[in-house]
């Protein structure tokens, strides 16, 4: 059965003169969800490409390149007509999203790998092996000389890794009690994530030490979204939290959804995540109160964006979505026909999507 990557493409209502937005999962360090684009009101197909397996992994831009692993075992690089680049094959799959950061393109493996990547050529840089799968996305942040960086992300052996940027030695590992599933987001000195050992750990990026955990009561499958001092997730509970990372405490709860795999896109006023229930719910960030939930066929395992007044977000019922932000109320939708489990990315130029029956789809506005 042949699987796909579709990717949505539209011309900008205006540009803000980047090459490339959205090169990291969730568009930014603190895995916020949020971009400052505007989402046309309707689109239509352009052109199509096929891969060759099923995409669990999650689309990035950069260096004027779209790049995504594979369950084939390859990352791709595609140009903006959807024409390949360039495909890096291994011998394992990859379900972890990729960053492009300075150049090269990092993304971890279920074998266990870290691989950096010459974002042009798809020339291997250099790689680093962990004791366990790579399911999340990698992070950056400056080490503590305030020059040099450092790449963060978290494996099945328990441990978050910090490796350098340039070389892949590695700097400190963090060891945790269980799996690590997320990406681990950034709030100021700190890398921010939840793990399958129920805690919300809070960790020196200069030093790998953990300034504290808070207990959650069950796995944490997914990424937190940071905005301001507070971090956002759901856990396998169906619990959503709202956490204040100053005073390391719960600021409030709620109870009231399905199981969570998915993380939340977060701005000021919203909270906006996708639960196994097959709803979208969006949180008043100040209440916890559910200010609207809209229905989807299938689990939403995938992330939303925060586009301005709209909300992006795919399903696994083969649908890509797009919402008012205000109400919760189907702007536009387009019916892929096959599940869609990674999250979109978003810049000036296009949205793009992977699904699981082998076209890549571009959409641009109508």
């Amino acid at each position: 059965m042949k699987h796909i990557v579709i990717l949505l493409i539209f011309i900008p209502v205006f540009s803000f003169g980047q090459s490339d937005i959205w090169s990291i999962y969730r568009g930014d360090q603190k895995l916020s969800g949020v971009s400052n684009i505007d989402i046309p009101d309707q689109l239509e197909i352009k052109w199509t490409f096929k891969t060759a397996d099923v995409i669990k992994s999650s689309p990035v831009f950069g260096g004027g390149l779209i790049y995504i692993g594979c369950d084939d075992g390859s990352v791709y690089a595609l140009n903006r007509k959807g024409e390949e680049e360039w495909k890096y094959k291994t011998e394992t799959s990859f379900e972890a999203p990729p960053m492009y950061l300075d150049g090269l393109v990092y993304i971890g493996s279920l074998e266990g790998i870290l691989y950096a990547l010459d974002a042009k050529s798809g020339e291997l840089k250099w790689s680093y092996e962990t004791e366990g799968q790579i399911s999340g996305s990698v992070n950056w942040a400056y080490s503590s000389d305030q020059k040099t960086k450092q790449i963060l992300f978290g494996s099945y052996d328990f441990f978050l890794h910090s490796v350098d940027a340039k070389t892949g030695k590695l700097l400190w590992k963090y060891e945790t009690d269980n799996y690590i599933n997320g990406a681990a987001a950034i709030y100021e000195n700190l890398a921010i994530f939840g793990g399958c050992d129920g805690y919300l750990h809070l960790v020196d990026v200069y030093t790998g030490k953990v300034t504290d955990t808070i207990m959650m009561g069950t796995y944490i499958a997914s990424s937190s979204g940071i905005h301001e001092h507070y971090a956002y997730f759901g856990n396998y509970d169906g619990t959503f939290f709202k956490t204040d990372l100053k005073h390391k405490k719960i600021t409030w709860k709620n109870e009231q959804t399905g199981s969570f795999v998915a993380s939340p896109a977060v701005n000021e006023k919203y909270a906006i995540i996708g639960s196994q229930n097959r709803y979208v719910y969006c949180y008043d960030t100040e209440s916890g109160d559910v200010l609207w939930k809209f229905k989807t066929l299938r689990k939403v395992e995938s992330s939303p964006i925060i586009a301005h007044d709209k909300v992006l977000v795919s399903s696994t019922d083969g649908r890509i979505y797009v919402l008012d932000i205000e109400t919760g109320k189907k702007l536009w939708s387009y019916e892929i026909g096959s599940p869609i489990i990674g999250t979109p990315a978003i810049n000036h130029e296009m949205i793009v999507v992977a699904a699981q029956d082998g076209s890549v789809l571009s959409f641009t506005q109508k």
